[in-house]
Formats: C-alpha cells, structure tokens, sequence
C-alpha cells in the first residue's frame, strides 16, 4: 500500500511546494496579488478533477464525445470574445473558432488519420481547439487596439475615398498576422526548444519516437491551417465592425 500512496503524497507536496514558490515570487517581487497563484491551483485541481470524471464516462461514446468537445468549442469562443473585450459582438467570434476547427478535424476524421472514437477525436481537437482559440483571441484584441489607437488614420483613410471595411483593414492586417507567430514559431522549434504535449503523451503511451514525431506533426500542420482561417475570418469580422470594443 505504502508504495502505492507514496508518489500520490510525493505529487501532492511537490504541487504545494511549487504553489508556494510561486506566491512568495509574486509578494517579493511585486508580480500582483498574492492570491493570483492559489487560487489558480486551486481552480486548475477543481477543474480537472472534474474533467477527469466527465471524461471516464463520456470517452466511452461517440455521441458524448462530441457533445463534451461542443461544451469546449462554447467555452473557448466565450473565453476569445472575453480577451477581446468585444462585450456582445464577440458572439461574432463563434465564426473564426469554427471556422478553424471545419478546415482541418473533419479532414483528419473523413481520412482516418485520426480515428471516429472518443479517446481520439476529444484530445485531438480540444488541441485544435486550444490553439484556434488563441489565435482569435489574439488577433481580435490586437485588431480592436490597433482600431482605437488609429482612429484618426481610419479617418484620414475614409476622407480619402476608402470603404469602412478597406480603412480598417489597412489599419489591422499586421496586428492580426501578429497572432500567428505563436503557432508559426511553435512549429519551427518543435524538437529543439520544446516537446509538445501530442509528442510526450504518445511516446510514454507506445514508446515508439516515430510514431510520437507522426502524431505531433499531423497536430501542428493542423494547427496552422486552422490558425490561419480563425485569424481571416477574425481580420475580416472586424474590418467590418462586426467585431468590435465593447462600449463602442
């Protein structure tokens, strides 16, 4: 029993120590509030905690499945329209995440790359979920600042002859390529800077490294494919004021 309960003790403290290394960083060196490291633990072991549950239960069904990645794609689109502070136009956002997600999961399930199973189709695209949901996050925040710190070029623009959509766009096509370069850079250094979560899951899960290498490829080709279409789809909700700063 002894050697059983151990690395669950071991684990438990480790996360206690880390926990409270963070906090002491944050009052000595005047990061925030000393509560933001808690209570982030304490949410993240809540939050998981029932994840697991729901998972053990719905991973055995298609159906329920798709319904738990459903839940997902509400929460990241919700969670991209709050970054933007877009307020209740970021409901637009719903069009960028998916988006990302139609341009490349259903391609990898129609070819069976990946297989039509829970255990398959929730982590592959709650990956692909993840990284769209940043991208657009991104993109809209950056675009709508880059909005408000311009408006005066937007003018000039308009006095000039421009349509409202083409004076914005003028204003936010760097920002929002800006968004890309976190996938972008991800794929250029996979292997040398980091080892991504696919890669590290497959190889303790089957101990082959080429197959680890497959799964983490297919997973980041994916990812900029879907980045790509969030981040237009986003560029062009702004540029036509479909998205915009809450307030305004």
């Amino acid at each position: 029993m002894n050697s059983v309960a151990t690395p669950g003790i071991g684990l438990a403290v480790l996360c206690l120590v880390l926990v409270a290394a963070a906090t002491a960083l944050y009052w000595g060196a005047d990061l925030g509030s000393i509560t933001v490291a808690p209570a982030a633990a304490l949410r993240a072991v809540a939050q998981l905690s029932v994840v697991a549950l729901v998972l053990a239960a719905a991973l055995a069904h298609l159906w329920s499945s798709l319904l738990v990645l459903l839940v997902m794609f509400v929460a990241a689109t919700l969670t991209a329209a709050g970054r933007a502070r877009a307020g209740v136009s970021g409901g637009w956002l719903t069009l960028a995440v998916g988006a990302g997600i139609a341009a490349v999961l259903p391609a990898m399930l129609v070819s069976g790359v990946v297989p039509v199973t829970g255990v398959a189709v929730v982590p592959v695209g709650g990956i692909i979920l993840g990284g769209t949901m940043t991208a657009t996050s991104l993109a809209a925040r950056r675009s709508l600042d880059a909005l408000t710190q311009r408006r005066g070029e937007v003018e000039a623009a308009l006095s000039l002859g421009l349509t409202d959509r083409d004076a914005r766009l003028e204003m936010i096509r760097s920002t929002a390529a800006d968004a890309l370069l976190p996938g972008v850079d991800q794929t250029r250094t996979v292997g040398l800077v980091t080892l991504p979560g696919a890669f590290v899951g497959v190889l303790v899960a089957s101990g082959s490294a080429a197959q680890a290498a497959a799964v983490q490829i297919l997973v980041l080709l994916g990812l900029l494919l879907a980045q790509a279409c969030a981040v237009a789809v986003t560029t062009e909700l702004v540029a036509r004021g479909r998205v915009r700063r809450s307030g305004r």
